[in-house]
C-alpha cells in the first residue's frame, strides 16, 4: 500500500488532531504516502485532498477541532455522490482510506467498503461515547473534564445564593457524560434518555436536601431527554425553587485534547495504519480492556451501544 487518505467527518471533538498526526506520522514512517481530505466525505466528492507531510502535523497534537475540518454531506447519501466520491479515490491513486467519526461517518466508510471495495478503517471520535465496539471514543475524556471543570465553577455561585442548578450537557442518545458528570460532580439527580424519570420524586428529593440543610442542588440533564429550560421551569413552579439553567453545547467540543485523548488518538490511528498494512479491512480500531483491537463495521454499525447500570447505580446512590 502507497497511498492512505485521511478524513475526519461529522462532529469534530478534541484528538482528531492527535490521530491525523499519529497517522501521518505511522504512514511516513513505513514509506506509506498520506492525503488528507478537506471536510470530510463533502470534500471527498469534490477532489479536496493533499499531500500530507510531517510539517502539516508538527504543533498539531495539543489542538483541539480537526485542521482537515469537517463537513455534512447530504449528496454523499446517494449513489450518485457515492461515484463521484470513489471517482476522485481512483484519481488520486488512494488505495485505502481511513476515517474519524461518529455513526454516520463509519456508516459512510462501511459503503465504501462494502458496496465499492474500498479499503476503509475507521476510528471512533464522538464525546457522547455512543459508538458500539469501544470502551471509549475520542475526545469523550476531553469533553467530561471540560464539563466537570464548568460545573465545579458553577458550584461555587450556587451554593453561595442557596440555588438549584439545572445544567445541560450533550447525548442526543447516550447519556454517558450526563451520567458521568453527576457521579464526578456530585451532582443530585440526572435526566437521561435511557431511563425513564419520576420529574416529582426528583423536586420531592431535593426539597427534602435542602431541608436537611444542602446550599444547593445541582441536576445534570442530557440533551436527548428535553430543554433544561423546560425542567427548569418545573423546577420552579412545583418546587418553588430558586432556578438558573446553564447549557454548555458546544463548549463541550472544544479545548485541547486531555493527556487521555491524545494518547488514545495516538494509539488508535498508528494500529489503524499497521491494519491498512496487514490488509484488514472493514474494521474501526476500538478500545477494549486498554487493549487496541479491530472490529468488523458491520457488528459496530449493527448494535447500539448500552449505557453500563453500574454506573447508573453509583449516581444514584451516592446523589
Amino acid at each position: 500500500m502507497e497511498k492512505i487518505a485521511i478524513i475526519t467527518s461529522g462532529g469534530d471533538c478534541p484528538g482528531m488532531n492527535a490521530a491525523i498526526r499519529s497517522i501521518v506520522r505511522t504512514c511516513l514512517y513505513y514509506g506509506i504516502t498520506p492525503y488528507g481530505v478537506e471536510s470530510g466525505y463533502k470534500g471527498l466528492i469534490e477532489g479536496r485532498m493533499e499531500e500530507l507531510k510531517s510539517a502539516n502535523v508538527a504543533n498539531s497534537i495539543h489542538k483541539g477541532g480537526t485542521f482537515l475540518r469537517s463537513a455534512r454531506s447530504e449528496e454523499f447519501h446517494t449513489e450518485e455522490g457515492q461515484k463521484k466520491a470513489l471517482k476522485n479515490i481512483e484519481k488520486n491513486g488512494i488505495e485505502g482510506l481511513i476515517v474519524i467519526g461518529g455513526d454516520g461517518s463509519l456508516t459512510g466508510a462501511n459503503v465504501l467498503f462494502t458496496k465499492y471495495g474500498v479499503p476503509v478503517v475507521g476510528l471512533p471520535g464522538s464525546i457522547d461515547n455512543d459508538i458500539y465496539g469501544t470502551d471509549l471514543s475520542i475526545g469523550v475524556d476531553s469533553a467530561l473534564n471540560t464539563i466537570v471543570k464548568s460545573i465545579d465553577m458553577l458550584n461555587d455561585t450556587a451554593s453561595s445564593h442557596d440555588r438549584t442548578f439545572l445544567i445541560e450537557v450533550m447525548g442526543r442518545r447516550c447519556g454517558y457524560l450526563a451520567v458521568t458528570a453527576a457521579i464526578t460532580v456530585g451532582a443530585e439527580a440526572v435526566l437521561i434518555p435511557e431511563v425513564k424519570y419520576d420529574l416529582e420524586a426528583i423536586i420531592e428529593k431535593i426539597r427534602k436536601r435542602y431541608t436537611a440543610g444542602k446550599s444547593r442542588s445541582i441536576v445534570l440533564v442530557a440533551e436527548g431527554v428535553g430543554s433544561a429550560y423546560d425542567f427548569g421551569k418545573a423546577f420552579a413552579l412545583i418546587g418553588g425553587f430558586d432556578t438558573r439553567i446553564t447549557v454548555l453545547g458546544h463548549l463541550q467540543r472544544g479545548g485541547s485534547p486531555t493527556y487521555f485523548d491524545r494518547v488514545l488518538a495516538s494509539r488508535l490511528g498508528m494500529e489503524a495504519v499497521k491494519q491498512m498494512k496487514s490488509g484488514q479491512y472493514g474494521v474501526m480500531m476500538g478500545l477494549h480492556n486498554s487493549a487496541v483491537v479491530p472490529v468488523p463495521l458491520n457488528v459496530v454499525l449493527s448494535n447500539k451501544k448500552a449505557l453500563d447500570p453500574y454506573l447508573l447505580e453509583i449516581a444514584d446512590v451516592l446523589s
